[in-house]
């Protein structure tokens, strides 16, 4: 559960805004956009295999040589 606090002289807006961004680095609205519609087992699994190849991938080129 992600909670804000006010800072000093801080606006609604403002709050909102910091909240939201936590919300992004958190991955809430990732995981919310993807649970708001049913997805097949077999296209889970091709996502987290695509998921896994572009991991490796990262990973192999920021591999020192």
């Amino acid at each position: 559960m992600l909670k804000i606090r006010a800072r000093g002289n801080e606006s609604i807006g403002q709050m909102f805004k910091r909240f939201k961004k936590l919300c992004e680095k958190e991955g809430l609205t990732k995981e919310i956009k993807r649970n708001s519609y049913y997805e097949k087992p077999s296209e889970r699994r091709r996502r987290q295999e695509r998921k896994a190849v572009r991991q490796a991938l990262r990973k192999q080129r920021a591999e020192p040589r």
